[in-house]
């Protein structure tokens, strides 16, 4: 299992477990981050997904393609990291990865 964890806009931080395929969002909705809405279920179709990684590890995980980076135009406050967790997909290489949650999705 690789641990991950995902700090929410109040500082505070929820430790995660997820085995190697798993979408950052499947982890994150499995850990209960109430901030990640996940309301399309994954199907980069709506948003309420989105995380912001930090540079180093936005560096390391496979870039976005066209459709998530065409979402990401209409998260709230995206930023040069933003990320849609339902988009990342877990690797062995992510053992202690954090992710920042934004304050809302909506």
């Amino acid at each position: 299992m690789i641990k991950l964890t995902f700090v929410q806009a109040d500082g505070s931080r929820i430790e995660a477990e997820a085995s190697p395929g798993t979408s950052l969002m499947q982890a994150a909705v499995n850990a209960g981050v109430d901030a990640i809405a996940a309301e399309c279920g994954g199907a980069c179709a709506c948003g309420t997904c989105h995380c912001v990684l930090p540079q180093e590890w936005f560096e390391r995980v496979a870039a976005p393609e066209a459709d998530e980076v065409d979402m990401l135009e209409f998260v709230i406050d995206p930023q040069p990291t933003s990320r849609l967790s339902c988009q990342v997909v877990v690797t062995k290489e992510m053992q202690g990865m954090e992710v920042n949650v934004p304050d809302t999705q909506v």
